[in-house]
C-alpha cells in the first residue's frame, strides 16, 4: 500500500534525537510521502533542507497564528520569496486560534488575511489551523474566495464540516477520530464527509491514536502510525481499507499538486 501523511511536525523537539529512524519506520509502514508542516519561516527553512535530502518529503510555508505577533516586519516579503523560489506545496500552517491567543486576535487576523491573499495570488492551496475562531475564519476565507486547501486536523461538527466542503476544501483527519473520549462530533460529521475530500494526517508527534496497540512507551505519535487512523476511518465508513488507501493517496497528490507520476 502507498500512503501519504499529510501533516507531520518533523522538527518538533520530540524528534530531535531520531528523525532518520522515524523516517525509516514510516517507510517500513508504507508511508511513501510526507507533508512537513511549517509554523514559521525558520521551520520552513529546516523543512526545505530536509526535503532536499529526502525526495519523499514536501513542505508547507507560512505563519501559524501562535507566531503571528512575533513575525518579522518583512515576513510577507520573506514568505513570498520562499513560495516563489522553492517547491512549496501549500501556504501555512495559517489561520486563527482564539483559544490560546498566544498572539493578539488582531495580529492573527492581519497575518492570516495577508497569507490568504498571497495564496490566491500564487494559486497555492492553504493549510488551515482553527481553534475557537470558526465564524471569523470562515468569513475571511469567503472574503478572499478561498476554494483550494485543507482544514488541517479537523475536529469540528457537521455544520463546520459542511461549510468547509462548500468552499471546496479537503478535510484533514487525524488520530482525534480514534479518541472515543472526545470524537463524537467528528464521528457524526463523518457521515457527511465524502471519501474524495479526505486527507489522512498524523500531526505527529501529537495526537497519538488511542486505538494503536501496543502503544509506544514514549506516547509520541509518528508517521508510521497513520494506518491506525486509516483503519478507524475504514471501520466507521464501513469500507475496505484498500479503498481508503487508494482514495486518500489520490486526494493528497491532487491537493498538493504532486503529480500522478508519483503514483
Amino acid at each position: 500500500m502507498a500512503w501519504c501523511d499529510s501533516g507531520v511536525n518533523l522538527f518538533s523537539e520530540q524528534f530531535a534525537a531520531d528523525r532518520e529512524q522515524v523516517m525509516l519506520r514510516a517507510q517500513a509502514a508504507g508511508i511513501d510521502k510526507q507533508i512537513l508542516i511549517a509554523s514559521d519561516l525558520a521551520e520552513c527553512q529546516q523543512n526545505l533542507h530536509w526535503c532536499q535530502q529526502h525526495a519523499n518529503c514536501h513542505t508547507t510555508a507560512g505563519i501559524h497564528p501562535h507566531q503571528a505577533g512575533q513575525a518579522d516586519t518583512d515576513w510577507l516579503q520573506q514568505l513570498k520569496s520562499i513560495l516563489t523560489n522553492h517547491p512549496i506545496v501549500a501556504v501555512g500552517e495559517c489561520g486563527l486560534d482564539f483559544n490560546r491567543n498566544f498572539s493578539s486576535q488582531d495580529a492573527q487576523i492581519d497575518v492570516f488575511a495577508q497569507q490568504l491573499q498571497l495564496a490566491k495570488e500564487l494559486t497555492l492551496p492553504v493549510y488551515l489551523h482553527e481553534r475557537d475562531a470558526f465564524d471569523t475564519q470562515l468569513q475571511l476565507l469567503k472574503d478572499h474566495a478561498i476554494c483550494h486547501g485543507i482544514a488541517h486536523c479537523f475536529t469540528g461538527d457537521t455544520t463546520q464540516l459542511k461549510a468547509y466542503l462548500d468552499l471546496g476544501l479537503y478535510i484533514g483527519i487525524t488520530g482525534w477520530l480514534c479518541d472515543e473520549r472526545r470524537n463524537q462530533a467528528l464521528v457524526e460529521a463523518l457521515a457527511y464527509l465524502p471519501l474524495d475530500r479526505i486527507c489522512l494526517e498524523t500531526d505527529a508527534p501529537f495526537l497519538l491514536p488511542r486505538n494503536l496497540a501496543p502503544k509506544p512507551k514514549s506516547r509520541r505519535n509518528e508517521p508510521a502510525y497513520l494506518l491506525a487512523i486509516a483503519n478507524q476511518l475504514a471501520q466507521l465508513k464501513a469500507i475496505p481499507l484498500q479503498q481508503v488507501e487508494t482514495q486518500c493517496w489520490h486526494n493528497s497528490l491532487t491537493l498538493f499538486n504532486l503529480g500522478r507520476g508519483a503514483e
